[in-house]
C-alpha cells in the first residue's frame, strides 16, 4: 500500500520478504517487550528509590532532582528518533546495541559518585532506554499476523499500565527488604542480557540501509532535540522553581515550544521525515486517540501518584509498605490486556465503547477517591484500585486497537515513533499538572484552616502546648483536601474524555485473514 502524506515521497527501496510469525519469531518478540518494560522499570523505580540513592551519594534535594530529570528528558528526546536508527543499523542490531548500552550505563552507575559524572551516565541511560519502548510498538505491527496482531499490541500496553504499577515493589524490595541501593540500578542486568539473547535468537537480521544517512533531516533533528529537552526539563524542574516566577523555566518552556514547533513544520514538509504529523489531520482516529491518550495518561495518575503521596505523607510509608496499591494493577494486567484484546474480536463489539467505559470506571474510582480521610490506608483503597485496573487495561488496549486499525503499512513506523514520544511527554506533562494543581490547593486549603482557626480562637482560647499538634493537624487535613480536590479534578478530565473517544471513527473486528506485516525498513 502507498504511504498517506501531504508531499511526494521517493519510491521506498525494496523491503526484506515478510518473516512468517513462529515461535522462535515470538521468542524474540518478548525479548523485546522485556527490554521496553525494563526501560519503563529503570525510570520509576529510579524515581521512587530517589531518596536513598540521594542519602547515599550525599545529594541535596535540589540536586538529585536532576537524575531524573535528565534521564526522562533523554528518554523523550529518544522516542522520535529510534525508528529512524533502527532503520539504518537493522532492528536486530540496533536493539542489541541500545539493550547492552543500557545494561552497561545500570552496572557502572552504582560505582560512580561525582554528580556530574552521574547526570552524563543518566543521560545516556535515558537515551539508549528511550530507544527501546517504540521498536516494541514496530516489532507487534510488524511481526505478528492480522488474526493475532492486536494480542502482540495488547502487550505492548503493559509498558503503560503494568511497569509503572510494579515499580513500587521494586523499589521497596532493593531499599527496605534486602537493603541495597544498587539494585535499584543492577535490576536491569538480567532483564538486559536475557532481552539480548532472546532478540539474537529470534529476531530476523534485516540489511543495513546507510543510504538513508544522506536522506536524513539534520536541521530537523537538532531542533527536535534541544525543544524536547528544552520542554522535559521545564515540566520537570517548574515545581521546584516555582514556575512562572523563574527566569529559567520560562525560556526552557517558550524556547522549548518554539524549537519544537520548528520540528513539527519541518516534519511536515520534508520528504522522508522522522514523524509524520500530518497523519493526526488525515486519519481522525490517530488524531483524536493520541490526544485523549495524553490526558488518558495524566488521569492515570490516580493510581499511582495520589494515593502513593497520601500514605507516603500521612502515614509515613516507604515503597514496599505502598506495593499493594501498584500490584493490585500490575498483576492482573497480562490476563486483563489480553482478555481485552480477545473481545474486540466479537463482531458485536465497539471498540469506542469499551474504551469509554474503561475511562468511566477510571472516573468512578477517582470520584470515590474525593471522599480520601486521613484515615485511609492501602486497605480503603483496594477497590479504586481494582476499578483502576479494569479501566486501564480497557482504554489503553481499545486505543490501541482504534489507532494502529487505520494505519497502513508503510506508516507503522512514523506512528511508532508519535505515539511514544506523545505518551513519554504525557507523563512528563501529566506529572507537573498534576504536582501543581495539588500544590495550588493545598495552598489555598492551608490558608482557609488557618483564617477559620484565627476566627475560633477569637472565642476559644489556644494554649501553647496544643498549638503544635494544632499545626500538625491543619497542615494534614490541607493535605487531605487537596489530594481530594486532584481526584475530583481527574474524575472530571476523564468523563470530558469519553465524548472524544465516541467520536471517533468505528473500527470492526479484525478479519481473520493473512496481512503483509509491517518492515522497519519501509519508513520512507
Amino acid at each position: 500500500m502507498s504511504m498517506n502524506q501531504g508531499t511526494p515521497t521517493p519510491t521506498p527501496p525494496s523491503n526484506p520478504s515478510a518473516t512468517p510469525f513462529s515461535g522462535r519469531v515470538f521468542t524474540g518478540f518478548l525479548g523485546i517487550l522485556i527490554s521496553a518494560m525494563m526501560a519503563g522499570l529503570s525510570n520509576r523505580v529510579g524515581t521512587l528509590a530517589l531518596v536513598d540513592v540521594r542519602g547515599v551519594l550525599g545529594l541535596g534535594a535540589d540536586e538529585g532532582s536532576w537524575l531524573n530529570t535528565v534521564y526522562i528528558a533523554a528518554e523523550l528526546i529518544a522516542m522520535p528518533f529510534s525508528i529512524w536508527l533502527a532503520t539504518i543499523i537493522s532492528l536486530r542490531r540496533f536493539h542489541m546495541l541500545m539493550t547492552g548500552l543500557f545494561v552497561l550505563i545500570s552496572f557502572v552507575i552504582p560505582w560512580v559518585h561525582d554528580l556530574s559524572a552521574l547526570l552524563v551516565l543518566r543521560s545516556l541511560q535515558g537515551l539508549s532506554g528511550g530507544m527501546l519502548i517504540p521498536i516494541l510498538m514496530l516489532s507487534a505491527l510488524r511481526f505478528f499476523p492480522l488474526p493475532i496482531r492486536l494480542y502482540g499490541m495488547s502487550l505492548y500496553a503493559l509498558t503503560a499500565t503494568c511497569s509503572p504499577n510494579l515499580g513500587f515493589w521494586l523499589a521497596g524490595n532493593w531499599t527496605d527488604v534486602l537493603f541495597d541501593w544498587r539494585l535499584v540500578y543492577w535490576q536491569n542486568l538480567p532483564l538486559g542480557l536475557l532481552a539480548i539473547v532472546m532478540v539474537y535468537w529470534g529476531i530476523p537480521q534485516d540489511p543495513t540501509r546507510p543510504e538513508r544517512l544522506e536522506q536524513t533531516d539534520w536541521f530537523g533533528m537538532v531542533c527536535g532535540v534541544l525543544g524536547l529537552c528544552m520542554i522535559a526539563v521545564g515540566l520537570d524542574q517548574g515545581e521546584r522553581m516555582d514556575w512562572w516566577r523563574s527566569d529559567l523555566i520560562c525560556w526552557l518552556i517558550g524556547g522549548g515550544v518554539s524549537m519544537t514547533v520548528v520540528f513539527l513544520i519541518s516534519q511536515w514538509y520534508y520528504p522522508i521525515p522522522f514523524i509524520k504529523p500530518q497523519l493526526l489531520i488525515q486519519k481522525r482516529n490517530l488524531g483524536v486517540g493520541f490526544s485523549v491518550f495524553v490526558f488518558l495518561l495524566m488521569v492515570m495518575m490516580s493510581s499511582s501518584k495520589l494515593p502513593a503521596m497520601h500514605l507516603e505523607a500521612l502515614w509515613g510509608y516507604r515503597s514496599q509498605q505502598s506495593a499493594p496499591i501498584g500490584l493490585l494493577i500490575a498483576l492482573p494486567q497480562p490476563v486483563l490486556s489480553l482478555a481485552v484484546a480477545a473481545l474486540f474480536y466479537r463482531k458485536w463489539v465497539d471498540a469506542r465503547i469499551v474504551m469509554a467505559s474503561g475511562i468511566a470506571l477510571i472516573a468512578v474510582a477517582c470520584l470515590f477517591c474525593t471522599h480520601i480521610t486521613s484515615n485511609w490506608i492501602v486497605e480503603q483503597l483496594v477497590l479504586t484500585q481494582v476499578l483502576q485496573a479494569v479501566g486501564q487495561a480497557m482504554a489503553v488496549v481499545g486505543l490501541l486497537f482504534l489507532t494502529t486499525s487505520v494505519v497502513q503499512p508503510m506508516e507503522g513506523p512514523f506512528v511508532a515513533g508519535t505515539i511514544n514520544t506523545l505518551r513519554a511527554f504525557g507523563v512528563i506533562f501529566g506529572g507537573a499538572v498534576v504536582g501543581h494543581f495539588f500544590h495550588l490547593r493545598q495552598h489555598f486549603h492551608s490558608e482557609m484552616l488557618v483564617d477559620r482557626i484565627g476566627q475560633m480562637s477569637a472565642s476559644i482560647p489556644i494554649f501553647p502546648d496544643n498549638l503544635a499538634a494544632l499545626n500538625d493537624s491543619t497542615r494534614q487535613q490541607a493535605f487531605v483536601l487537596a489530594n481530594a480536590d486532584s481526584y475530583l479534578m481527574l474524575a472530571v478530565l476523564a468523563v470530558l474524555l469519553i465524548p472524544f473517544v465516541l467520536r471517533m471513527n468505528y473500527i470492526p473486528a479484525p478479519v481473520r485473514q493473512s496481512a503483509a506485516p509491517i518492515n522497519s525498513s519501509n519508513k520512507g
